[in-house]
């Protein structure tokens, strides 16, 4: 979270109801910009992830048209058959109808499922920006696509986004530490960290907790002021200056 008079930014590809960790790196920044122009990746959690169904792990996926990995995400097309809809949701109605909020999170997904745009990575921030709302998360949403600077790869281009924002701080998924340098970005004053999530159990459907799931799963078995509290819950890990692999712990819960 924020320390006063500094700026903190997240950049990520947008998923489709992305597991918890995802937004524990949204609840860390105050600005989070969806790399939407960066190539899709099949067989990813761009636009599928996994719940549970008849007490086991179901993956679902949202049907895309004419998927391709030599297009970007915001160039890629969800299915114009739309029936996929009702199937999911009927999926999502059968596995967690006795779930204790079954009802307030059903009403969430119908919502986010109604959203008309077949563009892939409209569709998935809009799932972001809809829960991260309701979480009460107080975050600036913005796109890759709006800065002009595709022609930068990697680290450069995810330094000159947080040159361009100002930021202080920049937040990476953990599963980031290979890609990223302490000093490419202390060179330009920003503070580099990785956020690794702190995955609660909570009571599920199932006989042994099954981690990682969809926000979906989440929400079913817990309370929104218990959400929160998951939110809140990550490691920081700060590399070591100079090196792609030492990272030393910081804090549990910033």
């Amino acid at each position: 979270m924020n320390r006063d008079g500094d700026r903190c930014i997240a950049v990520m590809q947008p998923y489709v109801f992305p597991y918890i960790g995802y937004f524990q790196l949204v609840a860390s920044v105050d600005r989070f910009v969806f790399l939407d122009d960066v190539n899709y990746i099949k067989k990813g959690w761009i636009n599928r992830n996994r719940i549970v169904a008849n007490g086991q792990e179901f993956l679902f996926t949202i049907p895309l048209e004419r998927m391709s990995q030599n297009k970007l995400i915001c160039e890629t097309m969800i299915s114009a058959d739309t029936s996929w809809k009702g199937k999911f949701l009927k999926t999502v109605e059968r596995s967690y109808v006795k779930a204790p909020f079954f009802e307030h999170t059903y009403d969430a997904v119908r919502t986010m499922i109604g959203c008309e745009t077949r563009v892939l990575s409209e569709f998935a921030e809009n799932t972001i920006v809809y829960l991260s709302s309701m979480f009460g998360l107080s975050v600036k949403f913005l796109k890759a696509s709006e800065y002009g600077n595709c022609s930068l790869r990697g680290e450069q281009r995810i330094v000159d986004i947080c040159v361009r924002e100002k930021a202080t701080r920049y937040h990476n998924a953990i599963g980031g530490m290979e890609l990223y340098r302490s000093d490419s970005f202390m060179v330009k004053g920003i503070e580099l960290s990785f956020i690794k999530p702190c995955l609660i159990s909570y009571a599920q459907a199932t006989g042994d907790f099954l981690k990682g799931l969809s926000i979906i799963d989440v929400m079913m078995y817990n309370s929104v002021d218990a959400i929160k509290a998951m939110l809140c819950s990550y490691e920081s890990v700060r590399p070591d200056i100079g090196s792609r692999n030492g990272a030393e712990p910081v804090s549990c819960v910033e």
